[in-house]
């Protein structure tokens, strides 16, 4: 029995002999040295957001400026719009502002209606209005809007369009033409703050048969007026004031109109 078990090892030591060499050479085969590595090319999905962003062109890149102040400005020999309001040069193209205020917010004031569920008025951006031809009735939109940078400077325009997308662009470019800085302080006997939170003194504004009245509140008490009339409050930078309204201020243009009046005169008074 122990030959028999002595050729059975024996048998066995033979046969790993002969498969190690084997099982090294598959390893040569399967991780060779001399095997460069292939670079690996990245997928659309594997490349990041950055790379394939697409950039929009800027309307700027198109202007071609037409008057004197617009090639002062395109050429960069206007930086600043403090040096417009200075000389008293009038702004007939509205890339002037949108060069020299990037930053420039816009606001669209409600000034249409429709009727709404129970025989309400539901307030739109666009005042729709229909005049009658031979072919039948053709029908133009309204939009009246506020720019302003938060910090001294407010515009307001009105547009009209077939369509109310392009009326709501005419009024915002109308608005950057008709652009002005106001004066602002701390005017109230409240407060004595010396921050420029409010405006400096009252002062009043008319359009049509709106008239407005704009007095210094101290610190905190806020904007006390009509929703619609904060929009251009909050654009100019103030951030108390109260108002006093007297006519029809449902007519929303002639109301925002007259308040733009009224802080206009903060900057006629001051020069």
């Amino acid at each position: 029995m122990a030959e028999e078990e002595k050729k059975e090892v024996a048998k066995e030591e033979t046969k790993e002999k002969e498969a190690a060499p084997a099982e090294e050479a598959v390893e040569e085969v399967a991780a060779p040295e001399e095997v460069k590595e292939i670079e690996k090319v990245p997928t659309e999905e594997e490349v990041p957001a950055e790379e394939i962003k697409v950039v929009a062109p800027s309307p700027l890149e198109k202007w071609k400026p037409r008057t004197s102040l617009g090639k002062e400005v395109f050429e960069g020999k206007i930086t600043d719009i403090e040096e417009i309001f200075k000389s008293g040069r009038i702004i007939r193209e509205p890339e002037i502002v949108d060069k020299l205020l990037p930053n420039l917010k816009s606001e669209i004031i409600l000034i249409g209606g429709r009727t709404g569920k129970g025989g309400g008025a539901q307030r739109i951006p666009v005042r729709i209005t229909a005049t009658m031809h031979k072919s039948g009735r053709r029908f133009t939109t309204s939009a009246f809007s506020v720019v302003g940078n938060e910090d001294g400077l407010v515009g307001i325009g009105k547009g009209t369009a077939p369509e109310p997308r392009d009326a709501i662009a005419k009024s915002v470019q109308k608005a950057k033409l008709n652009i002005i800085k106001i004066k602002r302080g701390c005017g109230s006997w409240e407060c004595g703050c010396g921050e420029p939170h409010s405006i400096p003194f009252k002062v009043e504004g008319k359009c049509g048969s709106v008239r407005v009245v704009l007095m210094p509140a101290p610190k905190g008490v806020g904007i006390v007026a009509d929703d619609e009339a904060k929009k251009i409050f909050r654009l100019a930078g103030i951030k108390d004031v109260w108002v006093k309204t007297f006519g029809n201020t449902s007519m929303r243009i002639n109301l925002i109109t007259a308040i733009y009046n009224a802080l206009k005169k903060l900057y006629i008074y001051e020069r």
